[in-house]
């Protein structure tokens, strides 16, 4: 394998400055792949039994007379490294701006998407209307639903930040698994606990259920935890804020559930990892099915 020469590494290393990541040149970083010794981001490094290896490194290390699926590049969830690790990012943030721009050409969109428990809308309605009433698309439709611009700008920015570091840590089945499990959590305590008749929307149960699992993967990879303890209080303060207007049950059931579902992304047995793994969806996933069906007994 060709390998570039510690001194050609990147601008910033030469002149001095702190190393930049050879896949990104724009990403400071002080890590290295134990292998060729070429600085990384996070999202290029790939865990291995002593420190971290880069795509390359992993991509090239074939050939050692094992099944080809043991040679392939893996994160730190099992799942397989990709070429763009933030392409489910992407596509989230885009499915989000695009229900924006929708419903900005279509306000009637709106009344349909959102998340209310059970309301009487008017006659030409049916009268009626809710997840009571066997609407439960709207526990996640309401998840992409925004607002105000500001609304959308935050959570995209929320998004941004956590997601594509999760997302090549998870692997894209899982980190798409997470975020869509946590939304539903979020929505489905807000169907709980919140006035049926109370309209509810926004993604952010999801980037709430993104912040708790992104405290998870840094305890489990021994990072500074302070920077992310110090996001997650001042979110928790905006979220419990006197002048209301923030539903936060969604903020609470997306970061419990998040942070749930992290602990089985990262922490079980190698031997054990897929039943762990989708065994922690499945559990959410029923806790959330069983909110809804008692709460729906509730109301009707």
């Amino acid at each position: 394998m060709d390998q570039q020469p510690p001194e050609d590494q990147g601008g910033a290393a030469a002149a001095g400055g702190p190393p930049t990541c050879y896949r990104h040149p724009g990403r400071e970083t002080g890590i290295r792949c134990t292998r060729c010794e070429r600085p990384i981001c996070t999202d290029c490094m790939i865990p291995a039994s002593v420190g971290f290896q880069c795509p390359d490194c992993v991509r090239e290390g074939a050939g050692t007379g094992h099944h080809p699926a043991a040679s392939r590049p893996r994160t730190l969830a099992g799942g397989s490294v990709a070429a763009d690790p933030r392409l489910i990012t992407k596509i989230l943030i885009g499915i989000n701006l695009a229900v924006f721009v929708g419903v900005l050409a279509h306000p009637a969109l709106r009344d349909d998407l959102l998340l209310f428990g059970r309301a009487y809308v008017d006659e030409r309605s049916a009268g009626y209307q809710g997840v009571a009433e066997g609407q439960w698309y709207r526990l996640v439709t309401s998840t992409f639903l925004h607002q105000e611009v500001w609304h959308i700008a935050f959570n995209m920015l929320g998004l941004w930040w956590l997601g594509g570091p999760l997302e090549a840590a998870l692997g894209r089945a899982r980190y798409l698994a997470l975020y869509l499990l946590s939304g539903l959590a979020g929505s489905a305590l807000t169907y709980l606990i919140a006035d049926p008749a109370q309209g509810t929307l926004g993604a952010s149960g999801s980037v709430f259920g993104l912040l708790g699992a992104t405290a998870v993967l840094m305890r489990r990879m021994n990072y500074d935890m302070r920077p992310v303890i110090a996001l997650l209080v001042v979110n928790l303060i905006f979220t419990f804020n006197p002048w209301g207007g923030i539903a936060w049950q969604a903020h609470v059931g997306g970061l419990i559930a998040g942070a749930l579902i992290a602990v089985a992304m990262v922490h079980p047995p190698r031997e054990r990892r897929k039943l762990v793994q989708y065994g922690a969806c499945a559990l959410v996933f029923v806790a959330v099915l069983a909110v809804v069906l008692i709460r729906t007994a509730a109301l009707t």
